[in-house]
């Protein structure tokens, strides 16, 4: 018994037992119809009982369903950054993180377009509840990380989540995605968690040197930008809360919801940027004799600042951030049609009779040309 067997995907021997479990379920039936609408049901499923491995499940599956998503739901994926990656290595890939599913999809189906290796990707225990989520999680090679534990029970978890993680990269070569805070940006603003960071030093063994633990993880940030949040609204009951100090619980299936929204919701552009290997910048971190806190704090700037720099502005951005201010003064990034989408947008999504309400969506949307901006000025 593998001491990772409570968190990690499939086994490729365990894939076609749990894909025989669930062929059936309506649920794959969904999926497999959108993706493949002119196929009929008996030639999906034969090929279906046919996989033996994640990565064909992935690559003969998942990636048409992708591109099937992107089709529907988007005006197109670009990316840059790509170039950059050796396919025969595996890289800890740190990401912004605003769409539960889609944010890993879309990463891994570019990961394959470019011959580079596809991720474990942590997913948080509460989004799969349900059995079938939680299989069809593990045959896309996601490990769970668990939610609301004590504090001894979360350090436990953590560190096994770290021993996975250096595992995964150090002795099966295997690319690891992580997002760079617990959930998802909710405000636009992307921020690294030192928790996050900390949690991956776990892993360092006593006396172990810890740049060289890091740079063995060989850490690649990562900026994924949408045009359009397809779950913009949805993300506001949480933020009002916030704004008013308040505890937000989150309603019955409220996070399958979004999950679905998130991949069936109108996106229009999208870009993922990858940022360069952090290496001379953790020798620089820990070279001195800074304490271990100082020395995550740093390392989340770092982390920021690539994924800040990367990400790609869109019209929604500088239109949100000119309406914020009341001006015109990024007239230049955004034509008078996509202001009138926009505002369109937000008043089917949004109270405008909520002075707070608005000044939040707008936020979310503004905030990533504000950082940009300050990150210039310093």
């Amino acid at each position: 018994m593998s001491k990772f067997d409570s968190i990690r995907p499939f086994y490729d021997s365990e894939v076609n037992d749990a894909l025989r479990e669930i062929v059936d379920h309506p649920m794959m039936k969904a999926i497999m119809h959108f993706t493949f609408p002119e196929l009929p049901e008996e030639k999906w499923v034969e090929q279906l009982l046919r996989t033996h491995s994640i990565r064909d499940f992935q690559v003969n599956f998942i990636y048409h369903a992708v591109l099937k998503v992107l089709e529907k739901t988007s005006a197109g994926l670009t990316t840059s950054g790509f170039e950059k990656i050796d396919r025969n290595t595996a890289y800890l890939y740190i990401s912004n993180h605003r769409d539960i599913i889609l944010d890993t999809s879309l990463l891994n189906a570019m990961l394959y377009e470019h011959g580079g290796k596809m991720t474990t990707s942590a997913i948080g225990d509460n989004l799969v509840k349900k059995p079938f989520l939680r299989n069809l999680a593990r045959l896309t090679r996601n490990f769970i990380v668990f939610r609301g534990l004590s504090s001894r029970a979360m350090f436990d978890s953590s560190k096994l989540n770290s021993e996975y993680i250096m595992n995964s990269i150090f002795y099966e070569n295997r690319s690891v995605w992580i997002a760079q805070r617990e959930g998802r940006t909710k405000d636009g603003n992307d921020r690294t968690q030192k928790g996050v960071l900390k949690m991956l030093s776990l892993a360092c063994e006593d006396g172990e040197n810890m740049a060289s633990f890091f740079k063995h993880l060989k850490i690649v940030p990562v900026s994924i930008s949408y045009e359009n949040d397809p779950t913009d609204v949805l993300k506001m009951p949480e933020l009002l809360a916030k704004s008013r100090a308040e505890i937000y619980v989150k309603e019955k299936n409220e996070d399958f919801r979004t999950l679905l929204s998130g991949i069936m919701g109108q996106k229009k552009r999208i870009h993922i940027a990858l940022g360069n290997l952090l290496d001379k910048e953790i020798d620089q971190i820990f070279s001195g004799e800074l304490n271990l806190n100082r020395q995550m704090s740093l390392l989340s700037e770092e982390i920021d600042k690539a994924i800040i720099s990367n990400y790609q502005l869109w019209p929604t951005n500088y239109i949100a951030l000119d309406m914020l201010n009341n001006s015109s003064e990024n007239r230049g990034h955004y034509t008078s049609e996509e202001k009138e989408q926009f505002e369109n947008r937000l008043r089917q999504g949004v109270d405008i009779d909520n002075p707070v309400a608005v000044q939040n969506f707008l936020a979310m949307y503004a905030n990533p040309v504000i950082n940009q901006q300050k990150m210039l000025i310093s």
